[in-house]
This record gives C-alpha cells, structure tokens and sequence, in this order.
C-alpha cells in the first residue's frame, strides 16, 4: 500500500530548521540566563533577590500587574460582548483598535501616557485639580499595564462568545430565568476558562512590562514606583555591569512566567476536555 506524502517535503530539513530557529531565539537566550545565575551561589543569589529595592519592585510589579489584570477582565469582557453581540457604526474600527497596543511600540505608549497624565497633560490637569495625581505614581502605571494587558482579554473572549450558542440564554429565559441570573449561571461558567486565559497572559505581561511603564512609573525606589525590569536595566546599565545579578532577577521572573504559563495551559487542556 502506497504511503500518502506529506504536503510539505523534506521532513528532516524542515525539523531541522525549526529546532535551529528555536534554539537561537529562545532556547540559548534562555540558557544563558540560567548560566549567568548559576555562578551565583546560594546566599549571593538570595542577597541579590532579598535586597530592599529588588523586593520593592517585584511587590510593585506583581500588585499593579494584578490589579491591572482584574481590570482588564472586567472591562475586556464587556469590550468583547460588544463587539460579537452588536452591530454599530464604526464596530470595526474599534475591533481593530484592539490590536493597537499590540502593534505600537511600548515606549511610544510610555511616553503618552505620561504626557497625557502629567499635570500639564489633558487628563492629568482634570484629576490634578480634584487631587489625583497619575504620573510618576502607582496609579499611572496600572493605567500603563491596562493599556498594553486588555488586548489579551478581549482577544480570548471573542471566538467562544462567537462559538456560544443563542439558545443557552433562549432556554434559560424560558425556564424563567433573568438576564443576570443567566449571565452568571449560563453565559459566565462558559467564558470562564477563557477569561482566566486572557487574566493570566496580561498579568504575565504586565509584571515583565518595561517601555510602556518606564517613563510614567518615575522610577522612585522611595516612593516604590520601581518596576523588576527598571532594576535589571540598572544592574545592566551601571558602571561595572553585573550580569550575575541582573540574570538572577530575570531568573526569577522567567520562572513567574513560566509558572503562569503552565497554569494557563491547564486551563485550556481543562477547557478542552470539557467541550469534548
């Protein structure tokens, strides 16, 4: 019996490329991160993590990432219920808004911000005069850390509100059921794996986010505003370079990420099996 060829020839080669691509882009890159950290020993790579400024920024980092997340959730959920469930003029405008701060580059979007928000700029002027100041301050760099994370929650929305069925909500309003009775025991438990997807990747890129908080953060160990990636940029940047340490620190974020990573994964495979 003759055996079907494949669509693409040359297997090895192909195979052969890819692993190749994959080791230059990530797998060495990554290696080399291990290796810098691992001429550290135990209580040098603790000193480096424990210091003031290094715990400072990772608290930050994670609290503004995570509140930027949940706020992402909320509102990425709305986004995209109005996007698959109306039709507007100018629907796809917005649709493709969406993608904006996927495609401008972050520092463009720092520098934006923090004009925006500073108390010379539109926005900040307004809350300026009822007392809330953005710039340079923890509340500017969770409206920096929404603007890059959204994306992520509206886009792993979107398909299974497309794929969800009207007649869920018709059976339930049926039964007798109100609108939020059924979004919460209807509609929700179906966008739940997804909505915790779209969660975890904008928590992942907020606490590893450098361009766009960089310039609206200010920076300020003494008032907490510094990020994880500002220190390692410090340690890279400094007069003797220390690669030991920056690589420590990034050590310990690539296993945050990674950790979130797997757990979204988990989800999806959970999700998966569920549908089956």
């Amino acid at each position: 019996m003759r055996k079907n060829k494949p669509v693409i020839p040359g297997r090895g080669l192909t195979a052969g490329i890819t692993i190749t691509m994959l080791s230059l882009l990530i797998l060495i890159p990554l290696a080399s991160i291990l290796a810098y950290s691992f001429q550290l020993s135990w209580a040098e790579f603790w000193d480096i993590l424990l210091r003031d400024n290094v715990v400072q920024a990772f608290r930050t980092s994670i609290l503004c990432s995570l509140i930027a997340a949940v706020i992402n959730s909320v509102f990425g959920l709305i986004l995209a219920w109005i996007l698959v469930r109306y039709e507007f003029p100018g629907k796809r405008l917005m649709d493709a808004m969406i993608e904006l701060p996927f495609a401008l580059p972050t520092a463009v979007a720092g520098i934006t911000l923090s004009k925006m928000y500073s108390t010379q700029g539109v926005l900040g002027g307004l809350l300026e005069k009822v007392g809330i100041r953005v710039s340079y301050t923890k509340i500017g760099l969770t409206i920096a850390l929404i603007f890059i994370g959204i994306p992520f929650v509206v886009r792993a929305l979107q398909p299974v509100l497309e794929k969800l069925p009207d007649s869920y909500e018709e059976a339930a309003s049926m039964l007798g059921a109100n609108r939020i009775y059924t979004f919460r025991r209807v509609i929700l438990p179906e966008l739940t794996p997804a909505l915790l997807t779209g969660f975890g990747l904008a928590l992942a890129r907020g606490i590893g986010e450098y361009g766009s908080v960089i310039y609206i953060s200010g920076n300020s160990e003494k008032q907490g505003t510094q990020v994880v990636s500002y220190v390692i940029m410090q340690k890279l940047n400094s007069g003797n370079a220390d690669y030991e340490g920056a690589a420590a620190i990034a050590l310990v974020l690539l296993i945050i990420s990674f950790l979130l990573l797997f757990v979204i994964n988990m989800i999806q495979l959970a999700a998966g099996r569920r549908a089956a």
